[in-house]
């Protein structure tokens, strides 16, 4: 399956695959054939696999959904860490930073069900998305959620080549968890804030995947 977010750039590659194939059939130099066709070929695999979007189910561990917070990103965790979060929580946080390579599914999911309450666009710079400076200055979508009284906020933030960010989002948007609301295109980040007595299930170097791991348990009231 692929994913919507990402037709324009397949009918772009689909209009380019076919310009370079048909100059390759008219062009009397067998080797020049061949690295068309092998460009052809690069470009197909590679946005057919970038723009996939495989169905996914919540490994809850037999917890209940408003109890856990999903993934809401395909990647390896690069960083957990204490900070402020001044934006929606206004509160110190435990921050997890999931950095997507170029090979990983690039499509979103919200982590927790509730209602969209906070959503800001936030200019900036386009570092190499897996530095730690890059959650404070690299452009980014800031967004929090209200899930029964509990916030989280996370955010897409763009990398050095990554600079498209899609969010469906709006808000007062009721939303659920596992669902999709967007991606970032050609690699990136996604910042989540949790509480600081959220109880973690990732660790730093563990690979996650969007709506389908559980990062953490909210605390208990």
């Amino acid at each position: 399956m692929l994913t919507r977010y990402g037709i324009d750039v397949l009918i772009g590659v689909a209009i380019a695959v076919i310009l370079i194939v048909g100059i390759a059939i008219w062009t009397d130099e067998r080797w020049l054939r061949i690295l068309m066709y092998a460009i052809a070929a690069f470009l197909s695999i590679f946005a057919l696999n970038f723009f996939r979007d495989p169905g996914r189910e919540i490994a809850t561990g037999g917890k209940a959904l408003n109890k856990i917070i999903a993934s809401p990103a395909d990647g390896k965790v690069v960083l957990i860490a204490e900070m402020d979060e001044p934006e929606f929580m206004k509160a110190k946080t435990r921050m997890i930073s999931i950095f997507m390579s170029p090979l990983d599914v690039h499509v979103n999911r919200i982590p927790v069900s509730g209602m969209v309450e906070y959503l800001r666009y936030v200019k900036g710079e386009f570092l190499v998305a897996s530095k730690p400076d890059a959650v404070h200055r690299n452009e980014r979508q800031v967004i929090g959620i209200d899930a029964n009284g509990k916030k989280l906020t996370f955010s897409q933030v763009t990398g050095y080549i990554a600079r498209r960010i899609v969010c469906d989002l709006k808000a007062g948007d009721s939303v659920k968890i596992g669902s999709r609301f967007g991606m970032i295109k050609f690699g990136s980040r996604v910042d989540i804030y949790l509480p600081l007595n959220a109880v973690l299930h990732v660790k730093e170097g563990e690979r996650v995947r969007a709506g389908e791991t559980v990062i953490a348990e909210w605390p208990d009231q």
